[in-house]
C-alpha cells in the first residue's frame, strides 16, 4: 500500500447567486444593492448549507516486521498488543495486524548481470531456483529482472521458479531479447544499480497491495550509470515497503579490497538496513545457508499497519519506531518513509 498524510478535501454544494444587470446610471445603485444582497445570501448558505462538510482521505501505513531474539533467531507467534509504533516519537494506534504467511509474497529477483558478476549468478542458478522453490507457496508469484547499465524484464509474474531461473541463465549465456525497463537512452558506463532497485519497485512492487514485497539483489553494490540515486532507490523501497535482501558478491578477496570494493559494501548495507531486509556475504557465507536465513525470514514476517495521526501534507522523511513487549527481542523493519 502507498503511504501518505492525511488528505484534506472541501467539497462545497451548490450555491445560486443573483445576477443583476445594470442598464444606464439610474440603475447603477439598484445594481450595486442587488448585488450586496446576494453576496449576504451566499455567506448565510454558505455557514448553514449541510452541502459543505469535510472528507478525510487517510491511507493505511503499513510495517513488514522481523522480530528477533538475542541469538538473532526469528521470533513468532507474537500478538499484535506486543507491537508499539511511534512515527516521529508521537504514538500511534495499531489498526492492522497480520503474523507470519497470511499474506503472500511479490518477489523481485534483481540480477546484476554485468561483466564481474555473471559468474557468481552461474554458480548459484540451482541454489537461487531452490530457494524460489522452497518459499513459493501457489499465491505466491515472483518476477527477475537482469541489468548490467540497462535493465531486462528477463521474467516477468510467475510461479514457476524453473522457468525464473531459466529466463536468468538464457540471459547470461547472451540472449538479451528481453523487454526493457526504465529509460532506454544510451548509457556508456556498465552498472546502474541505483535503477535496478527504483523501477522494478516502482513499474512492478508498488502496486502489489495487500501482498509481502521483497527484493532479493545478487551485486557487488557498485555502481555507474544510473538517473536515480541512492537516496531514491531507499525511498522507493520504503515508499513501498519492500525488505531488500543483498547478496553482496565482490570479486575482490577481502585483503585485496579496494575503495569501490568497500563504497559497494555500505551501498548494500544502507540499502539492506533502511528498508527492513539483510546483507549477506557470498564469498564468507555458504550459499544454501543465506537462502535458507532469507526464507526463514519471509516465513516469519509480521504486518503492522496504522493510520498517522499527522495530517502535514509535503515530501517530508516519518522516522518510525516499532518496538515490541518481552525481554532482548529486537525489531528489523524499515526506518520509515517519505509522506507525500
Amino acid at each position: 500500500m502507498s503511504q501518505a498524510a492525511p488528505r484534506v478535501v472541501w467539497i462545497a454544494g451548490n450555491m445560486e447567486r443573483d445576477e443583476c444587470v445594470s442598464v444606464g446610471m439610474k440603475r447603477w445603485n439598484l445594481g450595486i444593492a442587488c448585488v450586496a444582497l446576494g453576496l449576504t445570501a451566499v455567506t448565510a448558505q454558505a455557514q448553514e448549507d449541510s452541502a459543505y462538510h469535510l472528507r478525510v482521505d487517510s491511507r493505511l501505513i503499513d510495517m513488514s516486521v522481523i522480530v528477533r531474539d538475542a541469538r538473532g533467531v526469528p521470533v513468532t507467534g507474537l500478538p499484535q498488543t506486543a507491537f508499539h509504533v511511534r512515527e516521529d516519537g508521537a504514538p500511534q494506534t495499531v489498526r492492522y495486524f497480520a503474523s507470519q504467511r497470511e499474506l503472500p509474497l511479490s518477489i523481485g529477483l534483481i540480477v546484476d548481470a554485468s561483466d564481474s558478476q555473471q559468474k557468481f549468478v552461474k554458480e548459484h542458478e540451482k541454489e537461487i531456483e531452490g530457494f524460489l522453490r522452497e518459499v513459493m507457496e501457489p499465491r505466491d508469484h515472483a518476477f527477475a529482472v537482469c541489468f548490467g547499465n540497462h535493465l531486462r524484464m528477463t521474467s516477468d509474474w510467475t510461479n514457476s521458479a524453473k522457468d525464473i531461473v531459466e529466463s536468468v541463465h538464457k540471459f547470461n549465456k547472451g540472449d538479451h531479447d528481453f523487454p526493457e525497463l526504465g529509460p532506454k537512452e544510451e548509457r556508456v558506463l556498465g552498472t546502474a544499480l541505483y535503477d535496478a532497485i527504483y523501477f522494478p519497485i516502482e513499474a512492478k512492487l508498488a502496486s502489489e497491495n495487500g501482498r509481502r514485497r521483497v527484493l532479493i539483489v545478487f551485486s557487488d553494490g557498485e555502481e555507474n550509470s544510473s538517473e536515480h540515486d541512492l537516496i531514491d532507490a531507499i525511498t522507493a523501497a520504503q515508499g513501498a515497503d519492500t525488505l531488500v535482501y543483498a547478496l553482496r558478491t565482490t570479486e575482490n578477496k577481502e585483503d585485496k579490497m579496494n575503495a569501490r570494493d568497500r563504497y559497494g559494501m555500505r551501498v548494500l548495507e544502507h540499502l539492506s538496513e533502511a528498508s527492513g531486509g539483510r546483507v549477506f556475504d557470498v564469498r564468507k557465507e555458504d550459499s544454501k545457508a543465506i537462502f535458507a536465513a532469507i526464507a526463514t525470514d519471509l516465513r516469519s514476517l509480521y504486518e503492522v499497519g496504522y493510520y498517522s495521526n499527522n495530517a502535514e501534507r509535503g515530501r517530508s522523511f516519518r522516522k518510525v519506531a516499532i518496538n515490541v513487549d518481552g525481554e532482548g527481542l529486537k525489531v528489523q523493519a524499515r526506518a520509515g518513509y517519505v509522506a507525500r
